[in-house]
């Protein structure tokens, strides 16, 4: 990315789609002017209180249950490595290389506001390491959410030691091999960061982690919520389904904006619909769709209010200074608790509990194509010679077997505190496992919308000689691309997994807003 389009750090909070360019487009980042005159002056308040002789928590004393324990100045270096070396205690997979790339912005957006205390050089260091593309390898377990992701953003810190194991951005983009920090960060000209007083806390104590899955998390259901209304406009028109139960004044009645939102691209959707047209007037004999058809817009609206809920907090924490101790406008070095990650927990769970229903009626919205006693006139399971193939019968297998997965995925994380550092952290808000199992439901979601798409396209060409909408169509004959239509049973599976990435990269949704008036 060139220069100009770099990320700016300290001059105001970071923008959802900023954390998102540098997480996953590799976006180049550069501090503000007026960040390093902040960051300067906070480190002076460090500098005094670490002459002290008195007590400060953080600058001269251990840390969590060592509170209380004055630490010399000549063992305050080691007592830095010390924090950073346990605390990098992480284990199990490693996490992917956009939520670390995600996590180590956000902390450098928290070391750049000048209230960390924290000297310039760890600022330019941690914005280094971005621009080169150095991702420290952290592992899945080890965050409690509180104080904040300690164990995740230790691995980061450990890695700008030069210490522990990283992946470089290749060339190409790519993840590179696995490598020593130390042989990664002379490549780069970058010299290791030997911590001085307070810096170690400011390195690990934030919620960097879980905020950075939430971003990406709301960019993705972004799409996938459209999506959501897009596969439900494929199987209402496929199955012969209304579009009038969608109309402006009956969903002005109950004036909830997503649902609203949701409506209006069904209405979109299917509004020019000959397939649609079709069956319209009194001689069509049904009273009422199903509600898996019907209430598509109130299941998918719930889900986006949720998100914009989510939104707000994101947003909220992207203001935010996470550090404790945090040094004051005025010069003060006070304790806090705003390290605490409850706020962007809660609505991590939130959003899985969307997620996992909006899945669970596009799920029921298959079904239903596949069943003669309900899909009014299309063959049992989509089959061409029925008895002899099975259709797309194990495809709503699957889609069934992920969303009981999701619905065990919604069980709230943040409700299941456990204390740890001898009683001192009693009370935590899980929101790095919160965060960890939305990623997962949020990859399982995707690929129940993809079996429904795919679903609906066969089932449309099934309709023929009746003919789809503009945007059902289009998105059809996307699908048409990657998939076969109607015929034999052949290899279901590739055809699953190539819809799954048209869903994931938003080319379906695209594709249906390009041939609709949305």
């Amino acid at each position: 990315m060139p220069y100009s389009a770099a990320v700016v750090i300290g001059a105001a909070p970071l923008s959802p789609a900023a954390v998102v360019d540098v997480a996953r487009g590799g976006a180049q980042v550069q501090i503000a002017d007026a960040a390093r005159v902040r960051v300067a002056t906070a480190r002076r308040v460090i500098d005094g209180m670490a002459a002290d002789p008195h007590p400060h928590y953080g600058v001269s004393t251990g840390f969590g249950a060592l509170a209380t324990t004055f630490i010399a100045p000549e063992r305050r270096r080691q007592l830095q490595l010390s924090l950073i070396r346990s605390h990098a205690a992480g284990t199990g997979a490693e996490v992917e290389t956009e939520v670390v790339r995600a996590l180590q912005l956000l902390r450098l957006q928290t070391l750049a506001s000048g209230h960390t205390g924290v000297r310039p050089v760890v600022v330019d260091t941690y914005a280094a390491m971005l621009n080169a593309g150095i991702t420290p390898v952290v592992r899945e377990y080890g965050s409690l959410g509180c104080s904040g992701d300690l164990a995740p953003l230790a691995h980061v810190a450990l890695a700008a030691m030069g210490e522990g194991e990283v992946r470089v951005r290749t060339a190409d983009g790519g993840v590179g091999e696995r490598m020593p920090a130390a042989d990664a960060l002379a490549a780069a000209s970058i010299d290791p960061l030997v911590l001085v007083e307070k810096e170690g806390l400011a390195l690990i104590n934030g919620t960097d982690g879980m905020l950075g899955m939430l971003l990406l998390a709301l960019h993705d259901l972004d799409t996938l919520i459209g999506t959501a209304d897009l596969a439900a406009a494929m199987s209402i028109e496929s199955q012969l389904g209304t579009d009038a139960v969608f109309a402006a004044d009956l969903m002005a009645l109950r004036p909830q904006l997503g649902q609203d939102a949701s409506a209006a691209n069904l209405r979109a959707f299917l509004g020019d619909s000959p397939m649609v047209l079709s069956h319209k007037g009194p001689e069509d004999g049904r009273v009422q769709d199903a509600y898996s058809l019907r209430c598509s817009p109130q299941v998918h609206g719930a889900a986006r209010d949720t998100m914009t809920h989510a939104a707000t907090i994101a947003e909220r924490e992207l203001a935010s200074v996470v550090d404790n101790p945090v040094v004051t406008s005025d010069g003060r070095i006070e304790s806090n608790g705003n390290f605490h990650g409850a706020p962007v927990a809660a609505v991590l769970d939130f959003l899985a509990i969307s997620v996992a229903d909006v899945a669970s009626v596009s799920e029921r919205r298959t079904d239903r194509a596949l069943d003669p006693a309900r899909s009014h006139g299309l063959p049992p399971f989509l089959a061409h010679e029925v008895g002899v193939d099975s259709g797309m019968m194990i495809a709503q297998y699957a889609a069934a077997g992920i969303v009981s997965e999701l619905k065990r995925l919604a069980v709230p994380a943040s409700v299941d505190s456990i204390p740890s550092s001898a009683m001192q952290e009693d009370h935590v808000s899980m929101g790095w496992a919160a965060a960890r199992k939305l990623r997962r439901a949020i990859d399982g979601l995707a690929r129940v919308l993809a079996i429904e798409i795919l679903t609906g396209a066969r089932a449309l060409d099934l309709r023929a000689p009746l003919q789809a909408g503009a945007a059902t169509g289009a998105v059809r004959d996307l699908v048409r691309t990657v998939a076969a239509g109607p015929g034999p049973d052949h290899f279901l599976s590739p055809d699953m997994e190539a819809v799954t990435e048209l869903v994931r990269s938003g080319a379906v949704l695209r594709t249906a807003k390009e041939h609709a008036n949305v």
